[in-house]
């Protein structure tokens, strides 16, 4: 068993330890998946022996980044201080009567539609992720709220860029005034205040107006012209008044990006302008971690992020103008991380509440946002290490969970792990918590969000954070130490090695989970040893249930061995991989994988299980390519 307590650990804040050492000696070589009779003590020998280097200090986790407001002139501050203290008709018209209400500029859409659903559209009904809502049966006056997925599709109007991209403007804008006309007699006058779910919320709003302003002409040509110039600016309004009660950091960067948006595309609006950047950016400090990533640690926020900067850059290139330096050096911060949740295929890993979101939609994504570059390596602040040997990369989460007040759909994840050969995926987490209410059913939310959903090691069948309604997590897991080092070896070759433990299940179980994975430089063996360490000595009597699992990706064909210690993984491909363990009982499980499009798959799952005691122990793996 490794001794973590005797190697060097950098504290990188609360919840996070880590450090990555220099390159350590590679073990020999170790017997092909057949010949597995006393792996796991072999691995553990070969590991404790690993020398222990200088560890670097990454950086303290999730450290907000430091942004400042773009610098103003003495009469600008003015005008903004005035804005934030709500005088704002007042001294902004004072002394000029104010222009009429008009648009200043067109927008180009940086962003283009699905011209599926946009032809769905046009057919008469409402397309997401599999499900489709005649236009005449959709709950516009959002009493009766329709499922998450479909509320923000409809009642954030993002459909207008798939109605957008199956046509021409002579074609799309009949129906999108039809449907704006509905909207708008179901939603005469927006409520007093923000509520936490429903067609107003901050989010919801925010998204709303900005997406009204981006595809402008769609909306703004026929007789509904004047009636929605006063709705944008009475969304305005109500958002200089509501944006701060937010759900959440993410559903208030919405808000700020839709008045800044309105600043700059409605006369009279430097006030609200100036006012805007500044919160917008304050947001987005609070928001971003130091290497990047969101609070919430979901790659879908993470999209949601760019995705709002994205457009909201376009309404200032439509005046010819730039965005502020802090909103171009926030989408060269957002994008690396995103990239490092990517698998060969350019398609997404499946973390908290995400799903395999297809490659061309990240890629669009990024070409939109400008900002070229490569994936992030170790992203120590937001959590998730990202190995790539040839072919073949792995995926780790390495960190607690979101806190709850950021997290959306919030996953008991921790030291959960992918793994993809060639852009085929071999180990999945199953995902799409985020699109329960779609084809996924809303029963299953919940289920999705559980640590046995997560390819990763389970007790008793707990969670090892607690998840709650409402997508929000409980206590569990409080910190997670990593340690990351490159092997050498014989004649050039090497492995990544990366370890990391947490305490989620310290307090019901006195176990702390450790995981050690070693990728091989060539991509044909991942090596891994899950441990149970004891924290109140070894003495402890009774023994608990766990699992390990192991979810498959889509169309790999399973066999067991006939020792009943590995099964044999036929990949689409034509390739074979061989999985071994050195103990514990090995069973073939059902489970369910969602795919780009958010719909449920049909996938099996390795489950390794058995009693352990609570003195601890150590179950060793190997996944190996063979041939």
């Amino acid at each position: 068993m490794v001794d973590l307590a005797a190697r060097p650990a950098a504290t990188t804040g609360a919840g996070l330890r880590g450090g990555e050492a220099p390159a350590v000696p590679l073990p020999a070589d170790q017997p092909e998946p057949h010949a597995m009779t006393g792996l796991s003590s072999d691995l553990s020998s070969d590991l404790s022996s690993d020398p222990a280097g200088e560890v670097i200090e990454p950086g303290r986790m999730l450290a907000l980044a430091d942004f400042s407001p773009p610098s103003l002139s003495p009469g600008e501050r003015l005008v903004r201080l005035a804005y934030g203290l709500g005088l704002r008709g007042s001294l902004m018209g004072a002394f000029r009567k104010p222009s009429k209400r008009r648009l200043l500029a067109t927008v180009a859409n940086p962003l283009p539609g699905d011209r599926v659903a946009g032809t769905a559209l046009r057919a008469g009904h409402f397309l997401l992720h599999g499900v489709k809502l005649p236009i005449a049966q959709a709950e516009l006056a959002g009493v009766a709220r329709m499922a998450p997925p479909l509320e923000r599709y409809v009642h954030g109007f993002t459909w207008l860029a798939d109605l957008e991209a199956a046509g021409s403007r002579d074609q799309g804008a009949p129906l999108a005034e039809r449907i704006l006309a509905a909207w708008l007699e179901a939603n005469p006058e927006p409520p007093a205040r923000a509520a936490k779910a429903g067609s107003w919320t901050v989010s919801l709003t925010g998204t709303r107006l900005l997406s009204w302003l981006v595809h402008a002409p769609l909306i703004l040509s026929g007789g509904l012209r004047t009636r929605m110039l006063g709705m944008i600016d009475g969304h305005a309004r109500w958002l200089d008044r509501n944006v701060g009660r937010g759900e959440d950091l993410l559903a208030q960067l919405a808000g700020w990006c839709a008045l800044v948006a309105t600043g700059l595309l409605l006369p009279d609006g430097k006030g609200r302008r100036l006012h805007a950047e500044a919160g917008l950016i304050r947001c987005l400090g609070e928001l971003i971690g130091d290497d990047g990533g969101t609070l919430a640690r979901s790659p879908l926020a993470q999209m949601e992020a760019i995705a709002l900067l994205v457009r909201l850059s376009a309404c200032y290139r439509a005046l010819r103008g730039d965005p502020p330096q802090a909103v171009q050096g926030t989408l060269g911060l957002l994008v690396p991380p995103l990239l490092a949740l990517t698998h060969g295929d350019g398609s997404l890993g499946s973390w908290q509440g995400g799903w395999a979101v297809a490659a061309d939609e990240v890629a669009r994504l990024v070409e939109a946002s400008g900002v070229r570059t490569r994936p992030l390596r170790d992203v120590r602040q937001w959590g998730y290490q990202r190995a790539v040997a040839q072919k073949t990369i792995l995926q780790f989460d390495a960190a607690p969970p979101p806190m709850a007040r950021h997290a959306r759909t919030g996953c008991a994840s921790t030291l959960a792990f992918e793994l993809s050969h060639a852009g085929q995926r071999i180990v999945v987490n199953c995902g799409g918590a985020a699109a329960a209410g779609g084809l996924i059913p809303a029963r299953l939310e919940q289920g999705l969000r559980a640590t046995a959903a997560h390819s990763t090691l389970v007790l008793d069948d707990a969670n090892s954070t607690a998840v709650l309604i409402n997508g929000k997590i409980g206590s569990g897991v409080g910190e997670v130490e990593v340690d990351r080092r490159t092997l050498l070896g014989e004649r050039n070759s090497g492995a990544t090695r990366i370890e990391a433990s947490h305490d989620g299940y310290v307090a019901r179980y006195g176990l702390v989970h450790r995981r050690i994975l070693i990728l091989r430089d060539d991509g044909t063996e991942l090596r891994g040893e899950d441990l149970l360490v004891p924290t109140r000595g070894k003495g402890a009597k009774g023994k608990v249930a766990f699992a390990i699992r192991f979810h498959l990706g889509p169309g790999i064909e399973v066999g067991q061995s006939p020792d009943g210690q590995g099964v044999g993984l036929a990949l689409p491909d034509g390739s074979y991989w061989q999985f071994r363990v050195g103990g514990g009982e090995v069973a073939v499980e059902e489970s369910l994988w969602a795919d780009g499009n958010a719909r449920p798959v049909a996938i099996q799952q390795i489950v390794v299980q058995g009693l352990v005691s609570r003195g601890g122990g150590n179950f060793a793996w190997l996944l190996k390519r063979m041939g």
